[in-house]
């Protein structure tokens, strides 16, 4: 193992999804009220919504679809956009990505609730684009995750935590205090030459190293990617016939160097042999550009499209829907994401689809096997399941940071559900989503209550605090069966403060420097750092849109830094303290007691709750709502 050291001194066919398979929605229920505006119609419970214009665009809607607390803009996009253009920093960092990847200016999901109601699709296209002549490129040159992590003694979540991740899966015993082989950049020879470093702390795929004999000398550490090229197991220099030359700033320490390396190394630990494989095979993808694929489409959720494998990188696609002329009208998502589905897949359930005009295939483009498409668990649909018109609570995909009352508008083939957000549903159905039923998205009425989560009610209700007794028996609803959810929580390994990059799923071809802020069961709130808390992100453990840190160093995408203090601060104090009275208002009405839920919630059937676990108890199995049996 030693022989390497030197002692010397520095000298389809896929007819079948382009055929139309789009089918009339069920109407809204007739009773309630209707608000017609700009030749569109919605629907909210009191018919007293009112209007409001946007700040940034100039856009007059109804209030109630405005978007934040304060209803001061139609979209997320005109809520960041007057906010760069206000704080005038680096906030403009994660409204546009540099360099590579992605290299073209993709057309993102954005929070846009009622747009497409609004009737102002175009309107809000044309403020796009004239905001995009204004916007300035922030550089990323100045962050670094090892300097982000020092000066804040930050810890990051380890890899294990991110099953889909390269390595995330064979880790192993990757840990402080194992000792590695890399270059020695304390050295003025001409040549390559390396040294012996142990690692001190880890950070996701991160690591800071010190090199053997400097002690408690921190002076030299570095951070390097574990997985990066220039990191080898100790070894490695012998088997490969390069020096191992100790750094000038300690030459002199000691006479005999390969007596002091026995003596450090005997019993430690090293990288496996193989590691640099394995590397190499977990960052191995099937998915391949040209391949097609059904997704999500990003204007009307409730359907899908055809789109077309541009890139991959690191599992993650750039898709580009295959009716898109320039091929800038884009998607991103990971290969694991519940939004992609193999050629047919839409019509084998019953999900609407929208026809492509694109009559046949083209040269070269295939359908993807349906076997590397992420797997449901099965269900049984046949005994007690889901009905329509059943009432549950659901995260809204079209505003990640809350959770809102829902209902189940359609039942599909293999356990896929439509659902709507209650009060501000189209009435032709176009915003209504696809959940599976075992989806960690998806929650039995009173989730929200036990867990202390702030339950965001129909829009224009007005009976608050909001009750689900009482909304159920104004609505003549019934609560979806708690029996029917996923109730599975995996052994995740995340904590409270732990970093980490995660995409921002407004902007998907967006990743950011975040941070988990609670934990209930396998639900985690993601925080963008630097950024509001109206932009958190009710996000799975197992989401594949979560990332070790340095996983963009890694695969080589773009990671968007945190915003800067400065901006932060110059925020304006009348903005913050009208959110901070908002939410306090809303949260003085939330007096209803676990104790009164149990007995008011559901006529005729006793449920019993056990308390939510708190943001430290993030592991383990957890019954958090149990059905009595009688």
């Amino acid at each position: 193992m030693f022989d390497g050291y030197d002692s010397c001194s520095e000298d389809t066919s896929s007819s079948s999804s382009s055929e139309e398979s789009e089918e009339e929605v069920a109407p809204l229920p007739s009773n309630l009220p209707i608000i017609k505006n700009n030749g569109q119609v919605y629907t909210y419970p009191d018919g007293k919504s009112g209007m409001a214009t946007c700040e940034m665009c100039g856009m007059v809607g109804v209030r109630d679809a405005f978007y934040s607390k304060t209803k001061r803009f139609c979209s997320v996009s005109c809520s960041r956009s007057y906010s760069s253009n206000s704080k005038k920093a680096s906030i403009l960092a994660r409204l546009q990505v540099t360099g590579k990847p992605p290299t073209k200016k993709a057309k993102v999901l954005q929070k846009q609730p009622l747009v497409a109601k609004l009737a102002a699709y175009a309107q809000y296209q044309a403020t796009l684009q004239n905001q995009a002549k204004t916007k300035a490129v922030v550089s990323m040159e100045g962050f670094s995750w090892g300097n982000y992590i020092n000066s804040n003694s930050f810890i990051a979540a380890p890899v294990t935590c991110f099953k889909h991740a390269p390595m995330g899966t064979c880790w192993g015993d990757i840990s402080e205090n194992v000792r590695v082989e890399v270059p020695n950049t304390d050295c003025s020879l001409p040549t390559k030459v390396f040294w012996i470093a142990g690692i001190v702390k880890l950070a996701g795929y991160n690591a800071l190293l010190r090199y053997e004999g400097f002690e408690n000398d921190s002076a030299l550490d570095f951070w390097c990617n574990v997985c990066g090229s220039d990191i080898h197991p100790v070894g490695w220099c012998a088997a490969s016939g390069k020096p191992l030359v100790p750094p000038r700033t300690i030459q002199h320490k000691y006479a005999n160097w390969k007596a002091f390396l026995v003596k450090r190394l005997t019993g430690a630990k090293t990288l496996p042999p193989d590691f640099s494989q394995k590397v190499s095979e977990s960052m191995q993808y099937p998915f391949k550009p040209c391949m097609r694929v059904e997704v999500v489409d990003k204007r009307h959720l409730c359907r899908t499209r055809v789109a077309v494998v541009e890139s991959v990188i690191g599992g993650r696609l750039r898709l580009v829907y295959e009716d898109s002329e320039d091929r800038t009208d884009d998607f991103w998502c990971h290969m694991h994401s519940p939004l992609i589905h193999h050629i047919g897949w839409s019509r084998s359930i019953g999900h609407r689809f929208k026809r492509s005009d694109i009559t046949k295939k083209q040269d070269g483009h295939f359908d993807t096997p349906p076997h590397l498409f992420a797997k449901v668990k099965e269900v049984d649909q046949s005994g007690e399941w889901f009905k329509e018109g059943m009432k549950l609570e659901a995260i809204d995909p079209l505003n990640l940071s809350t959770i809102c009352v829902a209902t189940i508008r359609k039942v599909l083939a293999d356990g896929f559900l439509m659902i709507g957000i209650d009060g501000s549903e189209a009435a032709d159905g176009s915003d209504w989503f696809c959940y599976h039923a075992t989806s960690p998205s998806i929650f039995p009425v009173g989730f929200c209550e036990i867990n202390m989560i702030e339950l965001t009610p129909p829009r224009g209700y007005t009976k608050l605090p909001f009750k689900w007794f009482d909304y159920l028996r104004e609505t003549g609803s019934v609560a979806a069966p708690v029996k029917l959810f996923n109730k599975d929580v995996p052994n995740h390994g995340f904590r409270v403060g732990m970093k980490l990059e995660a995409v921002d799923l407004m902007e998907p071809r967006l990743i950011c420097v975040a941070t988990v802020t609670r934990i209930i069961h396998r639900l985690l709130r993601i925080h963008f750092d630097g950024w509001e808390e109206e932009y958190d992100q009710w996000v799975d453990c197992e989401s594949p849109d979560l990332y070790p840190v340095g996983w963009c160093q890694l695969t080589g995408y773009q990671l968007q830094p945190p915003a800067s203090q400065s901006s932060r601060e110059s925020q304006s104090g009348s903005s913050k303290q009208k959110k901070k009275a908002k939410s306090q208002q809303y949260k003085g009405h939330k007096k209803m007691t676990t104790l009164q839920l149990k007995e008011e919630l559901i006529d005729g059937e006793d449920y019993s709750f056990l308390q939510g676990a708190s943001d430290q108890e993030s592991n383990g199995s957890a019954n958090f709502y149990i059905k009595q049996e009688p």
